[in-house]
């Protein structure tokens, strides 16, 4: 159509305002109750959910760049990701932030109206389940299995399965690892590629201290012997080798974009844990040691998730395995060329 002939647009109607400034019903007024903060609480939780809408569409992009049979490290592709990546973290760092307007209503504001709520409550974030499935959370590691879905209409329990069943973030950035050719490709190594890690390994030995020999009992079993390689784990051998790679030689041009996509992948799980432990302090500031309006153990529930929901924490144990640059082996010149803007 000619942009000439298009109806002119209206602010209000653009936005929709009618429905969104309606869309306000407090169950307080509903039974003549004065209870002044629901329409707090009410606005609050409507702006969560438009920012959950916000991440899911964000995260749907990554999902599809990473679902490509090959994505170029010095693509356009990997920084729109980044960027994308970012946008979300933005928006869970307003998300923490925006407990602190909710903390405005004292415990007794909330008192008011907070039995009209039963058993309506934040567990039932359909949008939230499905982000963290499709970052990459599985039902098995999730706490308080017995109320994930139990309190869920049957079409949101089908919408929350669908997600689970989906590809998630972590499971193509194992895919998008194990592609990587740098630590592995005989075109740079010649057939010495575990010399690079033999090596590495001695470098690291002698830096630890007496009380940290576990660690390079857990280096070898991460990336010296396949065999040993723990079961159960969502990024392989050759994944965590390649991402700490990424990590020990980031000051290379080709891989700045690699570095900052796995930093910030850890930034999101900080982001999701800051905003679970806040919220714990806000549910303890609130209603004490009260079971949550939706049946669950409240602050304990909330506080239990935030230690065992994190998605992205086999990248945040590769820290344990860096050395300083000083010690850095040294790169083969073609790998050094490949990895340089000078190509």
């Amino acid at each position: 159509m000619d942009s000439n002939n298009r109806a002119p647009v209206y602010y209000s109607e653009y936005l929709q305002l009618d429905k969104i400034l309606e869309a306000q019903a407090p169950e307080s007024e509903k039974e003549g109750i004065v209870a002044n903060d629901e329409m707090l609480f009410i606005i609050t939780h409507q702006t969560y959910e438009l920012w959950f809408k916000q991440i899911l569409h964000e995260l749907n992009i990554v999902r599809n760049i990473f679902k490509q049979r090959n994505v170029p490290d010095n693509s356009p592709d990997i920084f729109n990701a980044n960027s994308r990546l970012k946008r979300i973290i933005k928006i869970l760092e307003l998300l923490v932030a925006q407990i602190s307007i909710l903390e405005t209503m004292t415990p007794l504001d909330f008192l008011d109206f907070r039995d009209l709520l039963r058993p309506a409550s934040g567990f039932q974030s359909i949008q939230f389940k499905i982000m963290e499935a499709l970052l990459g959370l599985e039902f098995h590691n999730r706490y308080g299995q017995e109320y994930y879905i139990s309190q869920l209409h049957p079409k949101d329990i089908e919408s929350v399965k669908n997600a689970e069943s989906e590809i998630s973030l972590i499971v193509l950035i194992n895919s998008w690892l194990e592609r990587m050719p740098f630590a592995n490709d005989q075109k740079y190594w010649g057939g010495h590629g575990k010399d690079f890690w033999h090596h590495y390994r001695a470098e690291y030995a002698g830096g630890l201290m007496p009380t940290e020999q576990a660690n390079l009992e857990a280096f070898d079993k991460l990336f010296m012997n396949p065999e040993s390689y723990p079961e159960g784990r969502r990024l392989s051998q050759l994944a965590m080798k390649n991402a700490l790679f990424i990590m020990l030689y980031r000051d290379f041009p080709l891989l700045h974009l690699p570095f900052e996509l796995l930093d910030r992948l850890l930034e999101i799980d900080e982001q999701l844990s800051l905003w679970r432990q806040r919220h714990i302090h806000m549910v303890q500031r609130a209603i004490g040691k009260r079971v949550g309006t939706g049946g669950s153990s409240g602050a304990a529930y909330l506080k239990a998730a935030a230690e065992s929901h994190m998605i992205f924490k086999e990248i945040a144990e590769l820290n344990s395995f860096l050395i300083p640059r000083s010690k850095l082996p040294k790169l083969p010149e073609l790998l050094q060329k490949d990895l340089s803007f000078d190509r």
